[in-house]
């Protein structure tokens, strides 16, 4: 009977991971339809301190309402709920974004697309995480493989959008083409909410926190510190926006942002499940650290590497990053979140990251502006290889158990 109850479970979970991963790879091909077009339609009538400044705004609202609702998720057993309406958001954005003529009128499109982003991300991870068992790195590895693949494809689709308004001039594009894409882009979100809405939340016992405080909350030591280490490497992991920045800088045409964009995206969601279940077998420790070395060695590419094949190169070793973090440090960090406050755990790890993005984007922009583009990925590389040193002496701090310090 227990085993035919433990096979139902895992059956459910793999479903549940499934559509959470159909949720992603539909939103994802919706975002990354316009993301790097944004960026070239912002830079028209914004500066790079500008730029920045956007992005360190909606970024650290996003971080913010991270923690929020994961506790939220984590409290009243709302998760697919909180999910939703933060998926449902992306359309919306689109919708601002048509009718956004000036840098101001993208921020506030963009305060709600970061906003939906801030609602559903942990709750959806905690969705992942309780779906996976046994098997996180996998669980996560295969939802980061369908949201790479989502965004390879939306990166695909807004190629093929640009040829067919343009032609291979792509810097011919002009507002009414730009939105013109964005309006296309809303038809996969609606996909993505669909399959969402046949995601299973399992019912857990109500939570006695009875507001959101930490004060109530007793984590790890180990885990608080490797939090830590998350905020100081986001402050040098500046918005992928001022990648984009940097291949414009260095003369290459709107077209060749996107297809720099697709092999990023192509070359993360082929290794992410491979790489997920890599960190179930030998450990997470065995693979982050080595990421953050990998961060650092890319970002000091992109500040001396400028030539085409260059960037190709540097591009899918990034996307081989991304795919790391994705399957071994969000495992490590919900193996090490007690019991109950997986979503709250995953929140404060996404706000630890999204307020080192807002440092990093107000810094990237005044660095780029102050100093050279080239100091800007200095900057980032130094602090990736700071904080693979970092984790080094985080690891020999002794771990807890998780249900000891609740």
């Amino acid at each position: 009977m227990e085993s035919k109850r433990e096979f139902l479970a895992a059956k459910s979970g793999m479903r549940n991971i499934f559509l959470l991963g159909l949720t992603s790879f539909f939103t994802d091909l919706s975002t990354e339809m316009v993301a790097p077009i944004v960026t070239i339609y912002l830079s028209g009538f914004a500066t790079v301190a500008i730029i920045g400044l956007i992005e360190g705004i909606t970024e650290s609202m996003t971080a913010l309402l991270k923690s929020y609702s994961g506790y939220i998720g984590d409290k009243f057993s709302n998760k697919k709920m909180l999910a939703f309406v933060g998926y449902a958001a992306a359309i919306l954005y689109k919708i601002m974004l048509i009718f956004s003529f000036t840098w101001v009128g993208v921020l506030f499109a963009k305060i709600i697309d970061r906003t939906g982003k801030g609602l559903r991300t942990a709750p959806r991870d905690a969705l992942v995480a309780e779906s996976g068992g046994k098997k996180l790195g996998s669980a996560f590895g295969f939802h980061k493989m369908m949201d790479m693949a989502g965004s390879a494809m939306g990166i695909l689709m807004s190629i093929l959008l640009v040829i067919w308004l343009v032609g291979e001039n792509a810097n011919a594009l002009t507002t009414s083409d730009f939105h013109a894409i964005f309006l296309i882009s809303i038809v996969p979100v609606l996909f993505g909410l669909v399959s969402l809405l046949l995601v299973r939340e399992a019912k857990h016992h109500k939570n006695e926190l009875k507001k959101f405080s930490l004060r109530g909350i007793r984590l790890p030591k180990q885990l608080i510190w490797y939090l830590v280490v998350v905020l100081v490497f986001s402050i040098g992991n500046s918005s992928n926006a001022f990648l984009v920045l940097r291949i414009k800088e260095v003369g290459l045409t709107t077209l060749d942002v996107l297809k720099l964009y697709l092999v990023y995206n192509l070359s993360s969601s082929v290794v992410s499940f491979p790489l997920g279940k890599l960190s179930d077998k030998i450990g997470r420790k065995h693979l982050v650290i080595p990421a953050y070395i990998l961060y650092g060695l890319v970002y000091l590419g992109f500040a001396f590497l400028t030539t085409e094949i260059w960037l190709y190169l540097l591009f899918v070793v990034y996307g081989i990053f991304q795919a790391i973090l994705a399957g071994s440090e969000k495992s490590f960090v919900t193996e090490l979140a007690p019991k109950d406050l997986k979503g709250t755990v995953l929140g404060l790890y996404g706000t630890a990251q999204g307020l080192g993005l807002l440092a990093a984007s107000l810094l990237a922009g005044w660095i780029w502006t102050a100093i050279s583009p080239s100091a800007t990925f200095v900057f980032g590389g130094v602090m990736g290889f700071l904080a693979a040193i970092s984790l080094a002496i985080v690891f020999q701090i002794r771990p807890e158990s998780a249900e000891k310090v609740q």
